[in-house]
């Protein structure tokens, strides 16, 4: 085993939603070493290797992710490498290092038939390439045996890149309505809630004793609290925007706006285990919503 650098945090894919947002978050926990993609591929598994060993991190944060979940459907090679093997690779340098690891997956591992939340045990079905690929993401850590928290979120947004409120944003200024699906189910999750919740639980990892990860590692749902539909997003956003003359929102059912890969219907999940084992809770999205739109 090399021993790590037990200041060092080795960020990746800080160019994303919720990289930019863990860049700052993550401030005051250890030496960050914040990589976008030019400086750490997740697509060049040799490059991988070489950063992890040149850094010798402590702890590797992972948001870096391959994220277009249509696209995926037709370049899987491509989503599998980034979402799957990728995060296998870091959890076995993390291994050899001593290091531990911080994953991000998705609310897709799940099929969406269930009628409730789903909790962490329930069982996995993606129904979609991206699904599939994070899961396999999630499955190679799991084997791997390295320290680690899997932290499974959903409906991601904030103020750059691509997502459904800049989207929102943009088509509600050049139209008087818009037809969302009304019959997809989920939480909106603000990437500086991610960030913030994340850094929460790390800085309890510094305070505490040894044993700490062992203990605490697994898989643990991490969404804004609460839920509403993808046209009950859009209609908060439009509530909290300042455009000068707000669209008309028309609940449509999914089956009339077709995609290439499928979305789960109930994307709902529990955040009670993060809640019992770290004394977080997370702000309802509204809230978080209307935070977003401030600061932007």
């Amino acid at each position: 085993m090399t021993n790590p650098d037990q200041r060092t945090i080795l960020l990746t894919g800080i160019n994303g939603q919720v990289g930019f947002e863990l860049a700052r978050s993550l401030q005051g926990l250890g030496r960050v070493v914040a990589l976008d993609r030019t400086g750490l591929d997740l697509g060049n598994l040799d490059q991988v290797r070489r950063v992890v060993r040149e850094v010798k991190p402590a702890l590797i944060v992972n948001p870096a992710a391959y994220t277009a979940v249509d696209k995926a459907e037709s370049d899987a090679q491509a989503a599998m490498r980034l979402n799957g093997e990728a995060p296998g690779v870091l959890a076995e340098e993390a291994k050899r290092l001593g290091a531990a690891l911080v994953q991000y997956s998705t609310d897709y591992v799940f099929d969406g038939t269930k009628d409730s939340a789903y909790v962490e045990d329930d069982a996995v079905n993606p129904q979609n390439v991206y699904g599939k690929t994070k899961l396999a993401g999630e499955q190679a850590i799991a084997a791997l045996g390295c320290d680690h928290l899997i932290f499974r979120t959903s409906w991601v947004y904030g103020t750059r890149g691509k997502n459904f409120l800049l989207t929102m944003l943009r088509l509600g200024a050049e139209r008087e309505e818009l037809s969302v699906v009304a019959d997809q189910i989920g939480a909106p999750t603000w990437a500086n809630t991610i960030a913030a919740l994340t850094a929460n639980v790390l800085a309890q990892s510094v305070a505490a004793a040894d044993g700490w990860w062992s203990e605490k590692s697994g898989v643990y749902h991490l969404t804004a609290s609460g839920s509403t539909s993808w046209a009950g997003f859009a209609q908060a956003i439009f509530e909290y925007s300042d455009l000068a003359k707000k669209p008309a929102v028309k609940d449509i059912p999914a089956s009339s706006y077709p995609t290439p890969a499928a979305r789960p219907a109930n994307s709902r999940m529990s955040n009670d285990k993060l809640g019992t084992a770290f004394g977080i809770k997370a702000p309802d999205w509204r809230e978080a919503l209307r935070l977003c739109m401030i600061t932007r």
